[in-house]
């Protein structure tokens, strides 16, 4: 009689199951590793967790030959959650990032990393598949063993990511639009009715009493029928801002260096030249990504074509408009003011001049948090873990180069043959 060994790559032990007629047995590998197995459980001294393997036990008199098979059939698909997702004391930091869809998912086993800055290549080297906050993840972040095969992005914003490195090394990147394209649109427009309302100015007069009340007439708002409303970017959340901004009646203007013609007709928005948006947008709002064209695309140059009666809003992110530009026009009251919930430095200096000015609005790029928002990217992130631990094409693929290549479709191959379809 003989039975199936297990090897559990972090406890280090193997398991047998069957009738052995005996309380003690030795255990032979292929590597020629004896180990004593007392009441059944048998405890490696040393053995690589990279081979955790499905094992057929060979039945001999008393000596037992184990030989190691290709990839475990049983073994789990680990996933790592980067160390930002916890506090220190050890509770979830986003509790609406619920995981028990994931940690209760057969065969998947879930560990929280130990905070970093960026993530080392060690502490992912057992590890399928990575949910990445805020940390950055570079090229030494990957193991060499080929483990890891997706990195999921807690959001949308990758320019903490090495997209390269990931494609070379056979990993996924993958993002969650569906999660933040109405939360960050909605933010928007947020930013856009606080700074065309006065709202800051107006709540500072009421906290003054009856002297604030006798200025409300100084700071009269700017309403929103007829003006222009212009985008830097007509994807996932710039065509979310559209559609929600039509009860407003403004016109639609954008630009796009890679334009949806029928997207932008069926939202009613009007395709114009990068210079055309800055000088006819009343409310101007950054909708793109941050990748090295579009670093500082909001720069001096642009600024200066603005209307004195503009605003300018960006939650994209930080660096894509030159911030000593923008400080040194809302300084010397060039356009009406912005709305910013991305910062070139973030957390910025304590001294840095845009936190003393009075026609910013400022958020700590986090306007967009709510609980729908962060519910909606968990959500999309674990379905992509789960599908790519059966072996099937994720959404929202960034590098989706890397779909192509045969360490991924050997590696997603591997994925079905272990744990289905």
């Amino acid at each position: 009689m003989f039975g199936l060994g297990r090897l559990w790559g972090r406890r280090r032990e193997l398991n047998l199951y069957g009738d052995f007629g005996c309380h003690v047995l030795t255990v032979e590998t292929r590597n020629n590793l004896k180990i004593q197995c007392f009441d059944f459980v048998c405890i490696l001294g040393s053995f690589s967790p990279v081979h955790e393997a499905l094992f057929r036990v060979i039945a001999q008199p008393r000596t037992w030959q184990v030989q190691e098979g290709d990839l475990a059939m049983t073994a789990p698909f680990r996933v790592a959650l980067s160390g930002d997702f916890r506090n220190p004391d050890g509770s979830p930091v986003f509790p609406d990032f619920k995981l028990v869809p994931l940690s209760s998912a057969p065969g998947i086993e879930v560990e929280y990393l130990e905070p970093s800055n960026t993530i080392r290549a060690e502490q992912v080297e057992n590890f399928d598949a990575l949910i990445l906050f805020a940390a950055r993840f570079g090229r030494e972040s990957i193991h060499p063993n080929g483990r890891l095969a997706v990195v999921a992005r807690f959001g949308v914003g990758y320019d903490t990511v090495d997209v390269d490195a990931c494609t070379a090394a056979g990993i996924a990147l993958v993002i969650t639009p569906d999660g933040v394209r109405r939360p960050v649109a909605v933010s928007i427009i947020t930013l856009m009715l606080a700074l065309t309302g006065k709202l800051m100015i107006k709540d500072a007069l009421t906290r003054q009493a009856a002297g604030g009340f006798a200025r409300r007439g100084e700071h009269m708002g700017v309403g929103l029928v007829g003006r222009t409303l212009g985008s830097i970017g007509l994807g996932n959340i710039g065509a979310e801002l559209f559609r929600l901004a039509r009860p407003f009646d403004l016109r639609f203007i954008a630009y796009d260096p890679y334009p949806d013609g029928k997207l932008a007709a069926d939202l009613g928005v009007e395709l114009v030249a990068l210079d055309d948006v800055f000088r006819q947008a009343d409310i101007l709002s950054v909708n793109c990504p941050l990748i090295d064209a579009s670093h500082h695309l909001v720069n001096a140059e642009r600024l200066a074509q603005m209307k004195p009666t503009a605003y300018l809003i960006n939650t994209a992110r930080g660096p894509i408009v030159d911030q000593r530009a923008l400080t040194k026009v809302l300084q010397e009251r060039l356009i009406a003011g912005a709305g910013l919930d991305v910062l070139e430095s973030e957390p910025p200096d304590a001294a840095d001049p845009i936190l003393k000015l009075d026609n910013v609005i400022l958020t700590p790029h986090a306007l967009c948090w709510t609980d729908q928002c962060f519910a909606g990217c968990g959500v999309a992130d674990v379905k992509a873990v789960i599908d790519v631990q059966h072996g099937r094409e994720p959404h929202a693929v960034v590098n989706r180069v890397v779909l192509a290549t045969k360490t991924w479709q050997r590696r997603m191959a591997d994925l079905r043959a272990r744990f289905g379809e």
